[in-house]
């Protein structure tokens, strides 16, 4: 097939779009495919005429906004043409943190209290109790997260260093151990246990080698093992994604918990790094599936909404 790839792009996901799209092509050419990589910093006049080539497919490997939030998708819908992973609503409210834990909590997913608060009330007081996190209401892999804990004397950033937006989410801070799933359209994969070798599982440890221990199958109890299973899919059904997605969880698994204790869902990435460090190869590995074959899977179900 004639397939054009979408990566690169204007946000601060930038540096990881390249690395998968790069990967990704790769792997589709050695499939026999024709490939051409399209970096979505060259604007939509450019994409249009890249897309008078008229391709079968258009393979999107683009990460954060712009192209992870709907926009894209919704060009390609009008335009016609089958693209990879989720379609513009899931897509989008799958990118804004707060409106993705409205349709989990009416799945019955249970995530983290939380509450919107702006920067300039932030920076008066703590909304929380310590310790808690600070997240940018539409960023992915961890860009912009801070754990504020007890004890610390700074807050989370200062007025002119946070570019992300007036509104922030703060929500408490799960205890317990790092869970990922993956999510191939109605099959959870594994259950991925991210032990970071320093701090939590920011940027940094997911995209620099040596920075975090990945434990694939998690080594769970074989009941909340399979409920982390459970749960993946059935946010990935929550927000109507299709193709592969990654639910991250956090475990309280502390014996004095008690009922506060748990798992508890963070998010749902509907545009999974491809990355050699990613978990979504790493468990399609784990499952017998290479990344070529994953790849070619994803292309085989691309479509328009």
């Amino acid at each position: 097939m004639k397939i054009l790839l979408l990566y690169g792009g204007r946000s601060v996901e930038r540096q990881v779009s390249l690395v998968s799209g790069r990967a990704c092509a790769e792997a589709l050419q050695s499939k026999g495919h024709l490939v051409t990589l399209f970096d979505m910093t060259d604007g939509i006049p450019a994409l249009l005429a890249a897309l008078e080539s008229r391709p079968d497919v258009v393979f999107n490997a683009l990460h954060g906004r712009w192209g992870e939030d709907g926009n894209v998708q919704g060009l390609l819908n009008l335009l016609g043409v089958p693209y990879t992973h989720s379609g513009l609503l899931a897509s989008a409210v799958a990118m804004d943190k707060v409106m993705a834990k409205r349709l989990f909590a009416e799945a019955g997913l249970r995530c983290p209290d939380g509450l919107i608060s702006d920067r300039k009330s932030l920076l008066a007081g703590d909304p929380l109790p310590r310790p808690y996190v600070v997240k940018p209401i539409r960023e992915g892999s961890s860009m912009g997260v801070v754990i504020v804990r007890r004890g610390d004397n700074a807050l989370p950033f200062s007025r002119e260093d946070w570019p992300f937006g007036e509104e922030v989410l703060v929500e408490p801070y799960i205890e317990g151990r790092e869970l990922t799933v993956a999510v191939m359209e109605d099959r959870a994969l594994a259950v991925t246990e991210l032990r970071p070798r320093q701090g939590f599982y920011d940027y940094e440890a997911k995209y620099t080698d040596g920075k975090a221990d990945h434990l694939v199958p998690a080594p769970l109890d074989e009941g909340i093992y399979q409920e982390a299973l459970d749960k993946a899919v059935a946010a990935h059904r929550a927000l109507g994604c299709r193709g592969v997605s990654r639910a991250d969880f956090r475990f309280d698994d502390r014996s004095e918990a008690g009922e506060a204790g748990g798992l508890y869902l963070l998010e749902v990435n509907t545009q999974p790094g491809m990355t050699p460090l990613s978990l979504v190869p790493e468990q399609a590995a784990y499952c017998g599936i290479s990344f070529p074959d994953l790849v070619q899977w994803m292309v085989e179900r691309a479509q328009c909404d």
